[in-house]
């Protein structure tokens, strides 16, 4: 079954999903020293209203949170303003471009079998299990911090069946890199979303993308200072028009509460940032640039379905790999300085 904080689904319980979002973003460390910092009341309030607009205005009956540990994940916080909201939330495990120094001297094994038990029992005590493994590939490309977090990643998905969610970077078409180390490592690459794909007009690197298999997210409408909206409106209506509908998922990688990205930046920089800023103004552009209900539907709706479902069958009939005799990430251990 497909994981949510509050428990398992069927895929096809899923409805229509924002597939790449975050209802807390934080930086570690900071909440635990000074907990001014996170008022947690206040903020899950919030993360409830937000999520009650999108499931009341809008229908969205599921989001997939990409805060990993990281981000500041907070497993309970999820649980409970998915209860109180009536929002499904799918949480994940993996890393993001910041992976703490503690993984700087271990194996991408060694963090695969965090990550695995994670999946098979629960974020600490919590029995609370994330149900999508995150990696990323920015703008520094494949260091070997990041390579060991894709095949840690990778190797998560081969025991477990968990589909796979690569934060990618287009201005140096990361993506397929990515892609490359999960196909080597085994990964079935339509349990892949290469995600922040829609930060791009590059059509070429997006037919490449297509070609590996996996699920593209066009998943950052609002955020205006990487690409336009109308610009990331043309892209996935030109994809829709040469069939590709079936391969896409569309999102905001919002924030809904952020101690990482202050209000005044917000309004300042990215003022059409918002949760529902698909449903109040990307969809109407949307079927004017000629994307018809149907295929919107298939972004929404049918896209998500397949795509944990593929991964639901694939965790039933998949054995657990043994990671003592999966290949390593790079030997090499950097030292992290700062």
């Amino acid at each position: 079954m497909t994981q949510t904080v509050t428990g398992p689904v069927d895929a096809g319980e899923l409805g229509r999903v924002l597939m790449h979002e975050h209802v807390v973003t934080r930086s570690p460390g900071v909440a635990e020293n000074f907990p001014e910092t996170y008022p947690r009341d206040a903020v899950a309030n919030q993360c409830v209203r937000v999520l009650q607009q999108l499931k009341r205005r809008f229908n969205v009956s599921t989001i997939v949170d990409h805060s990993t540990m990281d981000l500041g994940r907070d497993v309970e916080m999820l649980a409970e303003v998915s209860r109180r909201s009536g929002v499904q939330i799918i949480a994940c495990t993996g890393l993001w471009i910041e992976p703490p120094a503690y993984f700087d001297h271990r194996s991408a094994d060694h963090a695969a079998e965090l990550f695995i038990r994670e999946v098979e029992n629960g974020v600490r005590d919590t029995g609370i299990r994330p149900g999508i493994v995150k990696c990323a590939i920015d703008s520094a490309g494949l260091t070997p911090p990041v390579e060991k977090a894709i095949r840690a990643a990778a190797r998560t998905h081969c025991a477990t069946g968990i589909p796979v969610s690569v934060h990618a970077w287009c201005g140096n078409h990361s993506g397929e890199t990515a892609a490359e180390l999960l196909s080597d490592e085994g990964v079935d690459m339509q349990c892949v979303l290469l995600g922040h794909s829609g930060d791009t007009l590059d059509l070429e690197y997006l037919h490449r993308l297509l070609a590996t298999g996996a699920l593209l997210g066009m998943d950052r409408f609002g955020v205006e200072d990487r690409l336009e909206d109308s610009e990331r409106v043309e892209v996935v209506a030109q994809l829709c028009r040469e069939g590709y509908a079936q391969r896409l998922v569309l999102s905001h990688d919002a924030s809904y509460w952020s101690g990482r990205l202050t209000d005044e930046y917000k309004a300042s920089v990215r003022p059409n940032w918002y949760p529902w800023r698909i449903f109040d103004a990307i969809l109407p552009a949307l079927v004017k640039a000629g994307v018809s209900e149907a295929q919107i539907e298939l972004m929404l709706v049918d896209n998500p379905r397949r795509f944990f479902a593929r991964a639901q069958a694939a965790d039933t009939v998949s054995p657990a790999r043994d990671l003592g005799s999966a290949a390593t990430a790079s030997n090499y251990r950097p030292e992290r300085q700062g």
